[in-house]
């Protein structure tokens, strides 16, 4: 299977906590961009992380438990959403008594999801479960995560191939093409499928797309 490097094939957040919006309004925004590009929008979205951050903001940050319990609410409040439901829903922590969702949104059949975390136990059961792709830090950990989300897929009857199994790397001035192949190919071998790249200390966004692009013949 081929590893990518995503430049444009979605506008999505990589990705956003689930306590910074109301699910309901989420699901709107994304479909409003997915209708303004063409069916080019998804959602990239996790539990989150960040206590500080959040706190610094004024979000409510709930312990772990309940932040996963909202996750997988608010996912399935946009999958319902993007469905074409306006049947209420109601869960533990939200609760919605009509969820139209008008303009629909283009992408078929639905704008595509992501869900960003680690957990094991619940957040890869989640992708599993509800998602196109995954988000895991290419740590040593990875290659051990992505078989537990192969066991979930097993458990969930869902085909382990057709989710996208993505990662986030950086560069920098001292990035070769040499280095950066290397890097991708070991992700490659790890079992990653994307990977998203973000630059450091390099002032020109030209000499970023000219590395990325000496590197895509050698990956492919």
């Amino acid at each position: 299977m081929e590893l990518g490097l995503h430049v444009a094939d979605f506008l999505h957040t990589l990705v956003t906590g689930v306590v910074y919006r109301e699910p309901g309004l989420v699901a709107k925004q994304v479909t409003t961009l997915d209708v303004l590009s063409g069916g080019r929008a998804g959602l990239g979205i996790g539990a989150a992380w960040n206590e500080d951050g959040s706190r610094g903001l004024g979000f409510r940050f709930p312990p772990p438990a309940e932040r996963l319990e909202r996750l997988e609410e608010a996912i399935q409040i946009c999958l319902q959403m993007w469905s074409g439901s306006e049947a209420p829903y109601k869960g533990e922590h939200y609760r919605l008594d009509r969820t139209l969702n008008s303009p629909p949104a283009v992408s078929r059949p639905r704008p595509y999801l992501l869900i960003g975390g680690e957990g094991e136990r619940r957040t890869l059961r989640l992708v599993a479960r509800y998602a196109d792709a995954c988000n895991i830090f290419a740590g040593p950990d990875a290659a051990r995560r992505l078989e537990v989300l192969r066991r979930h897929c097993d458990d969930a009857r869902r085909d382990y191939d057709q989710i996208e199994k993505t990662t986030v790397i950086g560069v920098d001035p001292a990035t070769t093409k040499d280095t950066l192949t290397r890097r991708l190919l070991d992700l490659r071998a790890l079992g990653f499928t994307v990977a998203y790249t973000y630059s450091q200390g390099i002032p020109d966004p030209g000499t970023v797309v000219d590395l990325l692009a000496s590197v895509l013949p050698e990956i492919r």
